[in-house]
């Protein structure tokens, strides 16, 4: 053997090596993947984000993907001649839209189903309405009301401890019940947050399409690759945060100050960015972590 070829095949080794503290640390605990943005519009990257979460069911991980489907959703609604209308970044929902809502995104997650299982992984299908998962109330924004949108009140994980002792991966669309058994759209970022809470998650991870958090939006040498919740609350309040990361980092901040032990803010376009973020030392995205671990 050629040193050139053995001296990939090193590599390659050695690459596993620095996965092997990361697998047995976090061997049989939860991980809660929020899926969306372009890696759900790319089909390239769609089937990377599968394999990557599949890799990390067989080596002793128990994910749990959350997935949103708003693209999918818009296009939906245009081809019944509806425009979607948004206000401050959620979905005007009346009741046409809901239908629609609940229908693409049963579709989205039947597909995610159908890709897990092709790479040999059984894996379940489930929204918030099963086994009165996510229980909701009407979310407004700002007094407005935006019709069927929901805010989790109350999560119910026995379903998903029932599939994953029973080793399932289990594939969730953020869809919850009112009170009134009326059915509401939940924000996907909100639904895996709840989520990760409720099952204690090690690890919620937010595919996006940025690369993570900025200091400064405008300034790529701001990039903060590790900062504490009440840090990242800081930024908050210092106006340093805005547009639709706001929310997002309010989430984040949020599952870690509620038992989850660490949440990842990671690229969805940057190829296998789950697998380089969890098994190698450098990471390639924003970790917001606890005071404690600082």
């Amino acid at each position: 053997m050629e040193n050139k070829e053995l001296s990939k095949i090193t590599e390659k080794a050695e690459v596993l090596i620095e996965a092997l503290p990361y697998i047995q640390k976090f061997n049989r605990k939860i991980i809660v993947v929020k899926y969306g943005g372009s890696a759900m519009s790319n089909e390239e990257l769609q089937k990377n984000v599968i394999k990557d979460v599949t890799l990390l069911k067989l080596v002793g991980f128990k994910p749990i993907i959350v997935h949103g489907g708003g693209k999918e959703i818009s296009k939906w609604v245009g081809k019944v001649g509806k425009e979607a209308q948004f206000v401050n970044g959620l979905r005007v929902t009346d009741e046409e839209t809901m239908e629609i809502a609940e229908m693409v995104l049963g579709r989205v997650n039947k597909n995610l189903v159908r890709m897990v299982e092709e790479l040999g992984v059984k894996a379940v299908g489930i929204s918030g309405k099963d086994g009165k998962l996510l229980t909701v109330e009407k979310k407004l924004s700002d007094g407005k009301d935006i019709g069927f949108v929901g805010n989790v009140t109350e999560v119910t994980p026995g379903i998903i401890y029932d599939l994953l002792d029973n080793d399932f991966l289990p594939i969730i669309s953020p869809i919850g019940l009112g009170a009134d058994y009326e059915t509401y759209n939940v924000n996907a970022d909100d639904a895996a947050c709840a989520i990760a809470k409720a099952v204690g998650a090690d690890k919620l991870v937010f595919l996006t399409d940025i690369e993570g958090l900025y200091r400064d939006i405008n300034d790529k040498d701001s990039f903060i690759s590790r900062i504490t919740a009440t840090d990242a609350d800081a930024l908050i309040s210092e106006g340093l945060i805005g547009g639709g990361m706001l929310p997002k980092l309010n989430n984040c901040t949020d599952a870690v100050k509620n038992g989850v032990n660490r949440v990842h803010i990671l690229d969805g376009r940057i190829p296998h960015c789950l697998l380089l973020e969890i098994f190698t030392n450098e990471g390639i995205g924003t970790a917001i972590i606890s005071d404690t671990d600082a």
